[in-house]
């Protein structure tokens, strides 16, 4: 929750239908009340931040309070994406959590590079998911301090 009690909206990016159902599934399961929003790729994924083309509707609304992201991507990959979000003066202070399957330690040290926050290799069973879910969000929701968000 924000500081004003509403729920913060939490943007996953993955171009996987059954990754982005497990992620969904996760989130309902581990009881995080935030607003869930979805994007398949790195380009919706810039549209919908910078609120251009099918997003232009959600201009003047709360950025999301958190971006989990998939590296592997198709029309904009996740470091590219990544690249763009830490580089925009309005963008980069949204906490940005990679969820993605590779354990590659060149995508590992590049997206730290990068500015990412966490870097997570998605669990392939259920109830793991459910309890990384359940870990990112006390921590990023409960524990950490963050500064205060603009529209």
């Amino acid at each position: 929750m924000n500081p004003e009690g509403r729920p913060i909206t939490i943007l996953v990016a993955d171009d996987d239908p059954d990754d982005r159902q497990l992620t969904r599934d996760a989130l309902i399961e581990s009881r995080l009340v935030n607003d869930i929003d979805f994007v398949e790729n790195g380009e919706e994924l810039m549209d919908y931040l910078l609120r251009r083309g099918a997003y232009a509707r959600l201009a003047g609304s709360p950025l999301p309070g958190m971006i989990l992201l998939d590296l592997n991507m198709p029309r904009k990959d996740g470091r590219e994406a990544l690249k763009e979000i830490k580089e925009h003066p309005h963008l980069r202070r949204i906490p940005v959590v990679v969820l993605t399957t590779s354990k590659a330690e060149e995508d590992i040290v590049r997206t730290y590079d990068l500015g990412v926050n966490s870097y997570i290799t998605k669990p392939v069973l259920f109830d793991s998911m459910v309890e990384t879910i359940r870990v990112i969000g006390k921590y990023w929701f409960e524990i950490v301090e963050l500064p205060g968000r603009e529209p």
